[in-house]
């Protein structure tokens, strides 16, 4: 896939654990964990606005686009 989720470097960056946010996102553990790991296909755009409103941090701060080679 060529999008990457950053969400545990930013979760480090910012010393939150994945229960504090989980509870502050309103999401459960296991569904934020699922995201932390990349084992997602999609993310609603107010799960993404929660994390970025607890984080402080942009969208482009937890995704990153990379390419994929042909």
């Amino acid at each position: 896939m060529a999008i990457i989720l950053r969400l545990d470097r930013m979760m480090a960056d910012r010393k939150i654990s994945l229960n504090e946010l989980a509870e502050k996102v309103g999401i459960a553990n296991v569904n934020l964990s699922n995201i932390k790991t990349g084992k997602v296909s999609a993310i609603r755009f107010s799960t993404l606005d929660a994390i970025c409103d607890v984080l402080d941090c942009q969208p482009g701060d937890i995704l990153e686009y990379k390419r994929e080679q042909k």
